[in-house]
């Protein structure tokens, strides 16, 4: 794992001065974002430091989930070049997108509860001479702006679906701002409309997507992991500052520091075992039960800060309530709670 001292200092300097912006009036961090890169905390040069990566969405998440949530996205972007075979993708764009030149999205939320089952894909792709032709809309992806790029996936018939990944500046797409949100709505969220979208052949991650798809998904879910280990240290810390206050009447709470901590501590342990061997790819159903028993834990902390910090929580943009916000967007994200117990309950 890379040094994280610097990182802790762009978290300072860069991050905790604009959290309450984040929160309230959708600020999004983009030269933070940027700042990870150019940190050299995204390299995969010598292959992908899965370990290095997790703990950075950690650290980030302790301080904004929503920074940290728009750092998945960019690492979701990552994943899907890095396991591609496209030349012109990996030699020219990854580079930029691990440096903080660019950022990503990930644009997989439909795809995702596609393959489990859940819903029908909402892009069409026809293939033409020079690529493809991609027509329908996503509701909501995140990490977007003038110079990102994110993830697609679409049917071209009934036994094929391709990928792609695409700027936002393509011809014949429009992005409307999503601001609607309880919570995280500094996250840089769009509809996407794709009216004939030009897919060139440069673009294209992979054209047999049912197969690729089984190569992305570990690090997908891996990543989204320690937003909800950041969280919950948090709202640990929050609770332990307030646990002399009113006569000591919190010690008869139920949720109580020293049990989140131990639960957290297990989930932090195996965890980071899968992402520093190679279990990540061999472990698909002990990946998807950490997942949901993060998202479990998260809200139980996140609740229990609310509980404990009382009134002082209770304030619209209180760091508690924020956390608690935070919380429940953890559970909606795909995969959700209830997309999750789903694919345990069928996995093998």
């Amino acid at each position: 794992m890379k040094d994280m001292t610097s990182l802790a200092v762009l978290i300072q300097e860069q991050l905790k001065p604009f959290v309450r912006r984040i929160d309230a009036e959708a600020y999004y961090a983009e030269e933070f974002l940027k700042s990870i890169g150019k940190a050299g905390f995204l390299n995969s040069d010598t292959g992908v430091d899965f370990s290095t990566e997790v703990h950075v969405v950690e650290e980030v998440s302790k301080v904004c989930m929503t920074t940290g949530f728009n750092l998945w996205c960019h690492l979701a972007s990552l994943t899907y070049i890095r396991n591609s075979d496209n030349r012109y993708l990996k030699e020219e764009i990854l580079p930029q997108l691990e440096n903080g030149q660019l950022l990503g999205g990930t644009g997989l939320s439909n795809p995702m509860k596609y393959y489990a089952g859940l819903e029908t894909l909402h892009l069409k792709a026809t293939k033409t001479n020079e690529g493809y032709r991609v027509k329908g809309q996503l509701p909501s992806v995140s990490n977007l702006g003038n110079d990102h790029w994110f993830g697609i996936i679409a049917e071209v018939s009934s036994d094929q679906r391709m990928m792609a990944v695409v700027p936002c500046n393509a011809e014949g797409l429009t992005l409307k701002a999503k601001l609607e949100y309880l919570g995280v709505n500094g996250s840089a969220t769009y509809s996407c409309a794709f009216d004939d979208v030009t897919i060139p052949e440069k673009w294209v991650v992979s054209h047999d997507v049912d197969t690729f798809i089984n190569k992305i998904r570990p690090a997908f879910v891996l990543y989204q992991i320690p937003l909800g280990f950041g969280v919950t240290e948090a709202s640990i810390a929050s609770i332990r500052q307030v646990c002399n206050k009113q006569g000591g009447c919190n010690d008869y709470l139920s949720i109580q520091p020293d049990e989140l901590e131990r639960e957290l501590k297990r989930l932090r342990t195996e965890t980071y075992k899968l992402a520093g061997g190679e279990g990540l790819f061999q472990q698909w159903k002990h990946l998807l039960q950490l997942r949901l028993r993060t998202a479990y834990l998260t809200s139980k902390a996140a609740h229990g800060s609310m509980l404990h910090q009382g009134g002082a929580g209770y304030l619209k943009y209180s760091a508690p309530s924020r956390r608690l916000r935070e919380s429940y967007f953890l559970v909606n994200l795909t995969p959700t709670v209830k997309h999750l117990e789903k694919m345990l309950h069928h996995a093998k």
